[in-house]
């Protein structure tokens, strides 16, 4: 993980900062972010509003690389009883 240190500039009685073109395509960060505050950090992400479409589910997914080998795919979910 990279380090980067960032000035603070002033905005009123707030501070704020500037951040990196670069950064702000590589998370998408377009109009708003989260920011959680920890015990000993703050964590800053691209705010998601509403759903996933399905392009970005499978992207997701893709990404995650998530074994399904033990899946069982003939599994009964009960509606054979029915």
């Amino acid at each position: 993980m990279k380090t980067l240190q960032l000035g603070l500039c002033r905005i009123g009685n707030s501070r704020g900062i500037r951040i990196p073109a670069r950064l702000l395509k590589k998370y998408g960060l377009v109009d708003k972010v989260v920011i959680e505050e920890k015990s000993d950090e703050l964590v800053l992400r691209a705010a998601r509003g509403g759903k996933l479409s399905w392009e970005q589910t499978f992207k997701e997914m893709a990404a995650s690389k998530e074994n399904w080998d033990d899946f069982d795919s003939t599994a009964s979910d009960g509606l054979d009883a029915i």
